[in-house]
């Protein structure tokens, strides 16, 4: 992913939730079934994008992305929430709830 089709994605009224990954790590893959209940329950509230880091090092590095996952919210260009680590979906749910709805 280029980084100006990046700053597309996350210039938009609609949350965007990037989960940066990496193929080989597990607390990752723990986070995909997460996120698509997520998407399943918040469906059009959020967009939810993975972008792996080990593919797309210069966006990794622009972000100080040092562990993975990473999670992170943007709305508007402007990163709103970021976290490091795995996440529940009722954790997800209260954090979008909080940032995006108030």
């Amino acid at each position: 992913m280029e980084t100006k089709s990046f700053n597309e994605i996350i210039n938009s009224d609609q949350p965007v939730l990037i989960d940066f990954f990496a193929e080989w790590c597990g607390p990752c893959k723990a986070m995909k079934p997460v996120l698509e209940n997520l998407k399943s329950k918040l469906g059009e509230q959020i967009r939810i994008i993975k972008i792996d880091v080990d593919k797309n090092p210069d966006i990794a590095t622009q972000l100080e992305i040092r562990s993975v996952p990473t999670l992170m919210i943007f709305q508007n260009g402007e990163k709103i929430w970021r976290k490091t680590g795995t996440s529940s979906v009722a954790e997800m749910e209260s954090v979008i709830s909080e940032l995006t709805f108030n």
